[in-house]
């Protein structure tokens, strides 16, 4: 019988997150994305620019993730989402496919798609139906449960490329400081400092 390969702990981990806006005056949306050894040590930084409400979230991040110096050493994608910049949809699939890497999309609450869909035709009333067929095909949204400060919280999941198993694992291994991720807690300070001069809100 083979041993299970464990998943090391300082595997590279690209970790995004968008930044604040203002959806009356801006047009675009900062996004930000921290190369991380697991959860403990961030070995670099990618930015990039997509359309709030658009639908170029998944372009810009297979242009940026593919000419970065750190793509040889990249094991995993981990967005804060499946959606940055409002609704700008991400292609979990295609972003898999482009970049030959897992995706672990991250959701801190399980959504409400009822609630999303009437929001998504409210916003994108062209292209809501579009975006909608995006979140159905990320596929079934996981659940894992870990503990922190003594007590037991639910973080949920979707995934491209990778078994579930494997990707609690990644996701166990980079939750060191907060109930979400460190790679993608990181790009949220970052992109909220960047964009506002100062970090503001839970990361």
């Amino acid at each position: 019988m083979k041993e299970k390969k464990r998943v090391k702990k300082e595997l590279r981990i690209l970790g995004i997150d968008d930044g604040p806006f203002n959806k009356f005056k801006d047009k675009k949306c900062l996004i930000v994305a921290t190369v991380f050894r697991g959860g403990n040590f961030m070995d670099g930084l990618l930015s990039t620019e997509v359309r709030i409400d658009g639908l170029d979230s998944t372009t810009k991040l297979i242009k940026i993730i593919k000419k970065t110096r750190h793509i040889g050493q990249l094991q995993c994608i981990m967005p804060g989402g499946i959606t940055l910049a409002g609704f700008n949809v991400i292609d979990i699939q295609k972003l898999n496919k482009k970049t030959k890497l897992p995706v672990i999309i991250i959701i801190r609450r399980k959504p409400d798609l009822k609630k999303i869909k009437r929001a998504l035709k409210r916003a994108n009333k062209n292209t809501w139906k579009k975006k909608m067929n995006l979140m159905k095909k990320a596929g079934k949204i996981h659940r894992l449960k870990l503990k922190m400060n003594k007590k037991n919280k639910n973080l949920y999941f979707q995934i491209a490329g990778i078994k579930e198993n494997k990707a609690k694992e990644i996701i166990k291994i980079s939750t060191t400081h907060a109930i979400i991720p460190e790679p993608i807690r990181i790009a949220h300070i970052i992109a909220s400092g960047l964009v506002l001069g100062e970090s503001h809100g839970r990361a």
